[in-house]
């Protein structure tokens, strides 16, 4: 995970911002991933990805409600390029033959990471509205880890076949 952001100086409106571009990087990530799922005919990981873009797009959508809210079409000052994977799930987490197991512990893994930055972020800030929001943020990340922990506890253990199961050998050329 890396991040741009002089978070000492972030506003409250430049902090809502950035919520909102972490949750649509996590959502983008979540729909390639089930668009990769479905190539590798993998519906039940790709099922779990789409659910999962579509609850970080409401939350972005709820963050940015209450951005315009509190801020109007004031002009936005932080972009994407200030962040990366901060929430999103790591590139290599998918796999061809994913299970919905598999998809959860990366979706899992996704929220410890976002729970991290925000907590690392606190003692940097000064403004009490960003410390607000990102102690909220931090909490919720808390929750969603909850909720990914009781969807896993359903499920059924995995078949105990690893990722080198399904490789094939290289061809003669």
């Amino acid at each position: 995970m890396a991040t741009r952001i002089d978070f000492a100086s972030l506003s409250l409106m430049d902090a809502l911002d950035l919520a909102v571009l972490i949750e649509e990087e996590a959502k983008e990530r979540y729909e390639d991933f089930a668009a990769q799922m479905e190539q590798h005919r993998t519906p039940e990981a790709a099922t779990f990805f789409r659910l999962m873009a579509v609850n970080e797009a409401k939350h972005g959508q709820e963050l940015a409600d209450r951005r315009s809210q509190l801020f109007g079409a004031a002009a936005r000052t932080v972009t994407r390029a200030m962040i990366f994977d901060v929430e999103a799930p790591d590139f290599d987490a998918a796999r061809a033959f994913m299970s919905p197991r598999q998809a959860m512990k990366a979706a899992l893994a996704s929220e410890v990471k976002a729970h991290a930055f925000f907590v690392a972020a606190l003692p940097a800030l000064k403004d009490a509205k960003v410390r607000a929001l990102f102690e909220e943020l931090r909490d919720e990340e808390v929750e969603h880890q909850t909720l990914v922990k009781a969807e896993l506890a359903k499920l059924p253990p995995d078949s105990g076949l690893s990722d080198d199961d399904f490789v094939d050998e290289p061809a003669a050329q």
